[in-house]
């Protein structure tokens, strides 16, 4: 699900998000595709598109800006 806001700025994925399991019985987790991001505008930040427990959720990611002193 995306904004209006990233459907106008929005390009194809260029990551994929995972939700990493431990795999009990195994040294290797299990690696759970769970949506896609992709570089903000300004590139300062991602847009996540995510489906967890079936429900589509979008998130943005920002960068921190310094704290001033």
């Amino acid at each position: 699900m995306m904004t209006d806001e990233n459907q106008t700025t929005a390009k194809f994925p260029t990551h994929t998000v995972y939700c990493v399991k431990a795999n009990e019985g195994s040294e290797k987790p299990d690696w759970i595709k769970v949506g896609a991001a992709w570089e903000n505008s300004d590139q300062k930040g991602l847009n996540l598109s995510l489906t967890v427990l079936g429900q589509p959720i979008s998130l943005v990611v920002r960068k921190n800006k310094p704290k001033e002193t």
